[in-house]
């Protein structure tokens, strides 16, 4: 799994097991969006991808990401093509030519507690 293999943090250590929250998001009802704001903040996850120079680039944002860090419909698709990876003007044409994708999703979260309490013994899957 990539998570193992993320260098951005450290690993976590069993002191911190019972503070853990995991969290798993069930994305749906993907449509086409009209164009690159044609999306709801707080309701649709956006799928953004593009093509420039013959490379294509793509990224997303959950549901709740635009809503929890206050960004504006400009800002997120920005911010995506960003992440992406593009690191070129992000022209009026540039943003235009973005096929965005808009989700749903149900997010479902279990503690650590939670999680052991299930049955599987209390052993902790590796």
């Amino acid at each position: 799994m990539s998570a193992f293999e993320d260098t951005r943090f450290p690993p976590i250590s069993g002191d911190e097991l019972p503070r853990l929250l995991c969290g798993v998001s069930l994305l749906h009802s993907y449509e086409d969006a009209a164009g690159p704001y044609d999306w709801e903040i707080g309701k649709h996850g956006v799928i953004v991808k593009f093509d420039h120079n013959d490379r294509q680039y793509s990224a997303t944002y959950l549901p709740e990401v635009a809503k929890e860090h206050d960004m504006s419909h400009e800002t997120a698709v920005k911010q995506l093509v960003r992440k992406a990876g593009y690191r070129g003007a992000l022209t009026d044409e540039l943003i235009s030519s973005i096929k965005v994708t808009k989700y749903q999703s149900k997010k479902l979260k279990l503690s650590f507690d939670e999680y052991t309490s299930l049955d599987n013994g209390g052993e902790i899957d590796k």
